[in-house]
C-alpha cells in the first residue's frame, strides 16, 4: 500500500533523467533505438579500449530470439467448423473465413498449405501510436483468449503500444517477424507476399523481410498515391499523400504479369507496309562524357538539314544502328530545325502485348475504400478500409486460375470481394483465405450501433453482401438467358456463384496429457496412477466425443485443406468408414471406437492414408494395419 501511495505523490525533478535527455540532445547516437543509452558506445567514447568491437551487420532488437521461437512452436489449437455463419458453404470452393488469433491460424493451417498459397497480401497495423491486441499470449481456456482480444463481461481491454513505450518498435517486431516466418513457410516456390505498410516501419519491415526471405528476393517498394485530396489539418502545412506496398518473393521463379499496352497509341496514317506504330523520343540519358558515343549529328536525307542532340541526353542509339533506322525510313523528321526527330516504334516489332507494371500506384485512393464500405453497409462502420481495387490490381499480376491468396490482417475483408471481383473479370477461379482476430469494437462506435460487436463479424458480414450482389447478378443473366433476353452476352461474366465458410480458433479436441511422475512413490506406483490417470482421459474424450468436429480436426493435422471433401463408403457394413478428399490427397477414416477385423480385411488395396482412432486398435490389430498401410497408418 506504501508503494501505491509513494508512487501517485508529486516527484521532485528527476536531474539523472534530464541529463541523460542533455546527453541525448548532445550526442544521439550514444543511445539505441528503444531511447536507452548504450554503454558499449559510451566506454568507446572515452577509450575505445574499453568495449573490443565485435561488430557484424545484422538486425537486432529486444524479443527477437523469443519471437523466432513462437513461430516455429507448435500449437495444440484447432480450426471449427461455423456452419451457422457460413455463407453458401456448397459453394465455396476453398474460400474460407476463419476467426482467430492469427499467429496460431497460420500454424494450424500449416500442415495443409505448405508451399501451396501463392499469393499473400496483408496490412498490419502501422504501429502509429495506438492500441493494437497481437502480443501472442493465446490461451486454450476459451475465456482467457476472448479476454485477451478485447473482450471482456463488462468492458473492453486491448493490449498497447504507445511511443512512450521504449520498446515501440520491438513490439511492433516481435509481433510482425513469427507471421513473416510462417507466411514464408506457406508461399509456394513461385509465390509473392505484398505488405501494405507506411513510414513509421517502413525501414524496419524492409530489414525484417531482407531477413526473412532474404534481400535477393525483394521485388518492389510500391508507392501508392493513396490520398486524393491534399490533407489541409497537417501542422506542418505538409501532405503525406502517400503509403507504401513492400513485396518480396519465395523464390526467383516470380514474375509479375505486365499490364496491357494501350493500343489505342498505336496507328498508322501513312499506311505504311509495315503496319501500325507510334511515334516515340529519340533522345537518350547520357551526357557526353558519360557515352561520347551516342553524340553526333544526323542528317535527313530529303533536306539536308543536320540535327545535334542536347548535351545532356545525346541520342537514345549508337550511329550504326540510328543509320540504320534512318535507311529503314524509321526515323520521322521534323519539318524544321525547331523540332527533334522521333522513331517510328512498330506495334509488330514489340511482340508481347504486356508493358511493365508500374511501381507507383495511382488513381486508387483510400476514399474509394471508404466508399464501398459506405455502398455494402450504408454506414461508416469500419474506418480506413484498403480500397479493393487496390488489392486486385496487385493479386491479378500475381495470381491465376486456382491460384490460393491469403490475408492473414484481413480487417473488413477487402481481399475476399478483390478475388471475386478478379475471378469475374478474367474467368478464373482464385481462393481466398481471411483471418481476423475476433477484437472487440468500442462501444461508441457506429459499428457497435449497428449492431456488430467483434472486427471479425464485420469481415465476415462485408463478404456476405458481396456473395449476394454476386449471385443475384449470377440469377439476373441466368435469367435474360432462359428467356432470351437482350444483354445475355453483356451478362455473361456474372454466371458466377460464390460462397465461403467461416471456421474460428478452438482448442483441441483431443485431452493432453500432462502426467508427471510423482518421486514419492515407486515406478510400480507410477505406473498404476499413469494408467488411471490414461483411463479418466479416455472416459472424458469419450465423454465429449463429436464426431464431425473430430473429423475437421485430424483432417486438418493431417495436411487436407479447408476445403477438403467427405463420402461414406457403403461396402463397410461393420464400421462407419469415409473417404476424404482434397485436391492433393486423399484418405480413408473410421473414427469407431471399435475397428472390426471384417472392416480391416476390406480396406486393403485402398489409396491413400489410413486414419483411425489409437483407442479403437488393440496390439494385433496395429500390426496388421501397419503390414497392409506402413507409414500411410494414421492413429490418433
Amino acid at each position: 500500500m506504501n508503494k501505491v501511495i509513494m508512487d501517485r505523490m508529486p516527484a521532485t525533478p528527476d536531474v539523472n533523467q534530464e541529463r541523460l535527455e542533455q546527453l541525448r540532445a548532445l550526442i544521439p547516437d550514444l543511445f539505441a533505438n528503444d531511447g536507452a543509452l548504450n554503454p558499449d558506445e559510451l566506454k568507446r567514447l572515452i577509450d575505445p579500449d574499453l568495449a573490443p568491437e565485435s561488430e557484424r551487420f545484422e538486425f537486432r532488437w529486444f524479443g527477437k530470439a523469443n519471437a523466432k521461437r513462437n513461430a516455429f512452436t507448435p500449437t495444440l489449437a484447432s480450426l471449427e467448423y461455423d456452419q451457422e455463419r457460413s455463407v453458401n458453404p456448397e459453394l465455396a470452393s476453398g474460400n474460407a473465413i476463419i476467426e482467430g488469433e492469427n499467429l496460431e491460424v497460420l500454424k494450424c493451417l500449416l500442415a495443409a498449405y505448405r508451399n501451396r498459397i501463392k499469393c499473400i497480401y496483408i496490412d498490419p497495423p502501422y504501429n502509429t501510436g495506438n492500441d493494437f491486441v497481437y502480443s501472442d499470449s493465446w490461451d486454450q481456456d476459451r475465456k482467457t483468449y476472448w479476454e485477451h482480444v478485447g473482450i471482456t463481461e463488462k468492458s473492453i481491454k486491448v493490449d498497447t503500444n504507445t511511443k512512450a513505450d521504449g520498446r515501440f518498435h520491438s513490439n511492433w517486431l516481435n509481433m510482425m517477424y513469427p507471421r513473416l516466418l510462417l507466411a514464408r513457410q506457406l508461399l509456394r516456390d513461385d509465390g509473392v507476399i505484398f505488405i501494405s505498410i507506411d513510414d513509421n516501419e517502413l525501414h524496419h519491415l524492409r530489414k525484417l523481410c531482407d531477413e526473412v526471405f532474404g534481400p535477393e528476393f525483394f521485388v518492389a517498394q510500391f508507392t501508392w498515391n493513396c490520398r486524393q485530396f491534399t490533407d489541409a489539418r497537417s501542422l506542418r502545412h505538409l501532405s503525406t499523400d502517400h503509403e507504401y506496398v513492400l513485396c518480396y518473393a519465395r523464390s526467383e521463379d516470380f514474375a509479375f504479369r505486365g499490364t496491357p499496352r494501350d493500343e489505342s497509341k498505336f496507328s498508322n496514317p501513312d499506311n505504311d507496309a509495315r503496319g501500325p506504330w507510334m511515334s516515340r523520343s529519340i533522345l537518350g540519358l547520357a551526357t557526353r562524357d558519360q557515352r561520347p558515343n551516342l553524340h553526333y549529328s544526323i542528317i535527313d536525307p530529303s533536306t539536308g538539314v543536320v540535327f545535334h542532340p542536347p548535351e545532356a541526353t545525346g541520342w537514345r542509339y549508337s550511329k550504326e544502328r540510328m543509320q540504320q533506322l534512318i535507311n529503314n525510313h524509321a526515323i520521322l523528321f521534323p519539318g524544321n530545325t525547331d523540332g527533334r526527330p522521333r522513331e517510328k516504334k512498330f506495334r509488330s516489332d514489340l511482340g508481347d502485348v504486356f508493358t511493365s507494371f508500374p511501381t507507383i500506384i495511382k488513381d486508387i485512393y483510400t476514399s474509394h475504400g471508404t466508399a464501398e464500405i459506405r455502398d455494402l453497409f450504408g454506414a461508416q462502420i469500419f474506418d480506413f478500409a484498403k480500397p479493393s481495387q487496390l488489392i486486385r490490381s496487385l493479386c491479378e499480376q500475381a495470381s491465376s486460375g486456382e491460384d490460393i491468396i491469403l490475408d492473414f490482417f484481413a480487417g473488413s475483408g477487402p481481399t475476399g470481394q478483390s478475388i471475386w471481383e478478379l475471378n469475374t473479370s478474367d474467368g478464373g477461379n482464385r481462393k481466398f483465405i481471411l483471418v481476423q482476430l475476433p477484437e472487440a469494437i468500442p462501444e461508441q462506435s457506429e459499428a457497435h450501433n449497428a449492431g456488430y460487436r467483434k472486427i471479425s463479424d464485420i469481415t465476415v458480414d462485408r463478404n456476405r453482401r458481396v456473395a449476394a450482389r454476386l449471385n443475384e447478378a449470377a440469377a439476373t443473366a441466368e435469367a435474360k438467358a432462359q428467356n432470351d433476353l437482350p444483354g445475355f452476352d453483356e451478362a455473361m461474366p456474372s454466371l458466377y456463384r460464390v460462397g465461403f465458410k467461416v471456421f474460428h480458433l478452438a482448442k483441441s479436441r483431443f485431452p493432453r496429457t500432462e502426467f508427471l511422475p510423482d518421486p514419492e512413490k515407486t515406478d510400480e506406483e507410477n505406473l498404476e496412477v499413469l494408467d488411471a490417470y490414461i483411463r479418466e482421459k479416455e472416459a472424458a474424450f469419450q465423454i465429449t466425443f463429436d464426431q464431425e468436429e473430430i473429423l475437421q480436426e485430424v483432417l486438418l493435422k493431417n495436411g487436407f485443406m479447408l476445403d477438403v471433401q467427405t463420402e461414406s463408403l457403403t461396402e463397410f457394413t461393420d464400421n462407419a468408414v469415409l473417404r476424404a478428399w482434397d485436391s492433393q490427397k486423399e484418405a480413408v477414416v473410421c473414427l469407431d471406437y471399435d475397428l472390426k477385423e471384417q472392416t480391416i480385411a476390406k480396406l486393403k488395396d485402398l489409396e491413400g492414408i489410413f486414419i483411425c482412432l489409437e483407442q479403437a486398435l488393440n496390439t494385433t490389430k496395429k500390426w496388421n494395419l501397419r503390414a497392409e498401410f506402413g507409414e500411410r497408418l494414421v492413429a490418433f
